[in-house]
């Protein structure tokens, strides 16, 4: 495994659903990040798991901040 990578056991990995209700988005929202490589994602099955840890990356990196005059 790299080095700086935690082990699988403690990756929590969210559904899509529940990384719309985070984000406060819809779920086609979620989707279209998936699927355009913003936000990654592993398959499993029909369905998409994205890691907490990659949501709040994705989050933290798209924040504006207003900056005082």
């Amino acid at each position: 495994m790299a080095a700086g990578k935690g082990s699988l056991n403690e990756v929590v990995f969210l559904t899509v659903a529940e990384v719309a209700a985070v984000m406060r988005v819809s779920k086609m929202t979620v989707y279209r990040l998936v699927h355009s490589g913003h936000l990654p994602a592993i398959r499993v099955g029909r369905s998409f798991r994205v890691p907490e840890k990659a949501v709040h990356e994705y989050l933290q990196e798209s924040y504006v901040g207003v900056e005082s005059a």
